[in-house]
């Protein structure tokens, strides 16, 4: 444990970079000789997944990340104020954002209709540049994105506006609703839509630097959905995009997450624990608090469902899980005050992994690592190059 944290994130760089390269020669898989292999962008939004924005960033390019992702516009300015200076794109944005700030730092923006375009556009006169866009068709995910109908008109303007000189379409795209299905013909649809938005958009004069529609899972499962570019947000972070569905994909967990035993106390048989005394010892046992709950992002839903690590075995958590903590069956097993206790992290040895808290509140791992942090320390270590 870091001097003086009651509880800590640990988040293992080296892990990043190993994911990056490992993706990069995933997304290479089975290409024919001479064919060149995808670009690989890391999406770094959510704070880096709850990893650490500004060191996942640096990490990833170490690892050779091409490009950059980021939601938002402010997250896009985050990356840069860490010091990035790649290729790095941003997609969700609300009318008035600040656009000016996004194309003054070289960040590519998204524009999902005429709207959009016009208020990119109008900042790129304002500072007398041209604005990197990515259009964003909308292929059956029905979430943001030019819908079809709209497609034709919106590729039109935006090829009248590259012959203005203020802005270039650097890249056309959209995302996937089932990638983590292979077999859902969603998957077959939307690789036909953006297909023929791509054919509609070449007529039109277009001529984007990439074209991109596969995140991680479909990075892993669906090779002819890789054009130019993949989009890897999960799987950098080590964690499956497919669960059930891939193979070993040769992955590392980069996040741990641990917190001392603050307290070890006996519970004689008939003893119940937490609100609601929702559990109930049948046995003399022994309980152990760690000092962590949902404040710091754990799911309560996930009570009496999960287990952690301490001394090298699993050990069942007992009753509710609390704003501050939660109590965790200790048995007769020797354990004491300061002991380190392993949320959950890498899965050494069988421990648990952020995918056991997942399966067990009825969620997905992207929520766990990106809700968790509260009053939690963060701290970065790199096991391949010894520090931490």
């Amino acid at each position: 444990m870091t001097s003086g944290a009651r509880a800590e994130i640990v988040v293992d760089l080296a892990a990043i970079r190993h994911n990056v390269r490992r993706l990069r020669e995933i997304a290479a898989d089975s290409l024919d000789p001479g064919v060149e292999p995808p670009k690989m962008m890391t999406v770094v939004k959510a704070d880096g997944y709850g990893h650490g924005v500004t060191e996942v960033s640096r990490a990833a390019r170490e690892g050779g990340a091409d490009w950059l992702g980021a939601a938002t516009l402010e997250e896009a300015l985050a990356v840069r104020d860490g010091g990035d200076t790649g290729p790095l794109l941003c997609w969700l944005t609300v009318p008035g954002d600040h656009w000016g700030a996004a194309i003054e730092r070289d960040i590519d923006v998204t524009a999902y209709s005429l709207v959009e375009l016009a208020e990119i556009e109008a900042a790129a006169e304002r500072l007398s540049v041209a604005a990197r866009v990515q259009l964003k068709v909308d292929t059956g995910l029905t979430r943001g994105g030019c819908p079809a109908e709209l497609w034709p008109a919106l590729v039109a303007e935006c090829r009248a506006a590259e012959l203005r000189g203020t802005l270039r379409i650097t890249g056309i795209w959209s995302h996937l609703a089932c990638a983590d299905e292979p077999d859902h013909p969603a998957n077959d649809s939307q690789e036909k839509v953006f297909l023929e938005a791509l054919d509609v958009a070449r007529q039109a004069g277009l001529r984007p630097e990439v074209r991109h529609l596969a995140n991680s899972a479909a990075t892993v499962l669906r090779p002819s959905v890789r054009f130019d570019m993949v989009r890897c947000g999960i799987a950098t972070y080590g964690l499956d995009p497919a669960p059930g569905v891939t193979r070993d994909l040769g992955l590392v967990p980069a996040m741990t997450v641990r917190a001392p035993l603050a307290m070890v106390k006996s519970a004689p048989a008939g003893t119940s624990v937490s609100y609601g005394h929702t559990w109930t010892a049948d046995v003399d046992t022994r309980l152990g608090l760690v000092p962590v709950g949902y404040a710091e992002g754990l799911p309560r839903v996930a009570a009496n469902k999960v287990e952690v690590w301490l001394n090298g075995k699993r050990r069942p958590e007992r009753g509710i899980i609390c704003m501050d903590q939660f109590m965790i069956d200790l048995g007769d097993d020797e354990a004491h005050e300061g002991d380190l206790v392993e949320i959950f992290g890498t899965g050494h040895d069988g421990a648990p992994t952020a995918l056991d808290w997942a399966r067990a509140a009825g969620t997905i791992n992207y929520e766990v690592v990106t809700r968790i942090g509260g009053r939690l320390h963060r701290v970065h270590v790199d096991s391949e190059r010894g520090r931490g």
